[in-house]
């Protein structure tokens, strides 16, 4: 087997990483997210009408109502349509508004569902999203440092808030909305980025007990390269099914993909150049990984 130089390239990815977080803090400080109803807060309307909906018209007739600010997305049929409304309607919203939609339609429209969020409960979903994140990784750091050392741990958590802060950034860039269920991505990117680190992890420590004749760069270059193929399947296999959700699954589904996609990608990436640097970086040497040895054993194994 050809063992591939992956921490050759390490200073370029280093740069390359630092780019990318740099560019996504730096937005993240000036344009910052755009936030969805779920943390501003507003009114939700699920509206059915008897035939297609022409959602350009529905829009229209938003507009020429005074409703600025308006969100208009296909929700499950072409007959059901979502309507998110800012901050600043009450939830007794909906009523007036099928009303005004009626008399811009010569069919019937069907009020289905209506939701108001509160300016408060988005602020406390936006405190206990973020705490949910510091505690996610709070976790992964002990977890990791209890089964590897505190090395894994330090470069894995590092990995992994490298993999959020980009996602975050990607948002914020493109400024698509970001909710409850964008939020819940980027926990699960969390989960996903972690298992490919751990396989990583256990194959360097295992390489690192067993082969005597390298050392740790050759050593990292080498488990990297047995693991490759697995990680590459794994994550192609993940990036086709949400290829398919992010096209074929409609408006409401559409960050949740893309914040996993993103994720995905920036995950793998992540596994291999990340964590792998950060080990390098703090000098990781087969003595940090040695089994250690219980008091008596050796003069045991001594005495006939």
């Amino acid at each position: 087997m050809k063992v591939i130089n992956f921490m050759g390239q390490r200073k370029l990815a280093t740069l390359f990483s630092v780019v990318l977080l740099l560019g996504s803090l730096f937005s993240l400080a000036t344009k910052q997210l755009n936030w969805g109803l779920d943390f501003t807060g507003g009114t939700l309307v699920e509206i059915h009408y008897d035939d297609s909906a022409d959602l350009g018209a529905v829009r229209s007739a938003l507009e020429s109502e005074g409703y600025e600010g308006a969100v208009v997305v296909s929700f499950g049929t072409d007959q059901d349509v979502l309507i998110r409304l800012p901050q600043g309607y009450s939830d007794k919203e909906g009523g007036r508004l099928l009303e005004k939609l009626q008399a811009h339609y010569e069919g019937e429209v069907e009020l289905r569902r209506i939701e108001f969020v509160g300016p408060q409960v988005g602020d406390e979903l936006r405190e206990q999203g973020g705490l949910a994140m510091l505690v996610a990784l709070g976790l992964v750091m002990l977890y990791i440092a209890f089964r590897f050392q505190f090395k894994f741990a330090v470069g894995a958590v590092l990995a992994l808030i490298h993999d959020v802060i980009i996602v975050l950034g990607f948002f914020s860039i493109t400024q698509a909305e970001f909710d409850l269920t964008v939020l819940a991505a980027v926990l699960a990117v969390i989960g996903y980025s972690l298992n490919d680190t751990i396989v990583v992890a256990d194959r360097i420590r295992e390489n690192f007990r067993k082969v005597r004749a390298m050392n740790p760069e050759e050593i990292i270059n080498l488990s990297l390269t047995e693991t490759l193929e697995r990680t590459l399947l794994t994550s192609l296999t993940t990036i086709f099914v949400l290829l398919a959700l992010a096209y074929f699954g409609g408006e409401m589904i559409h960050g949740f993909a893309m914040a996993l996609l993103v994720g995905v990608g920036i995950g793998t990436y992540s596994s291999i150049y990340v964590a792998a640097n950060i080990l390098m970086m703090m000098k990781v040497s087969k003595e940090d990984l040695m089994i250690p040895v219980k008091e008596g054993a050796d003069l045991e194994q001594d005495t006939p």
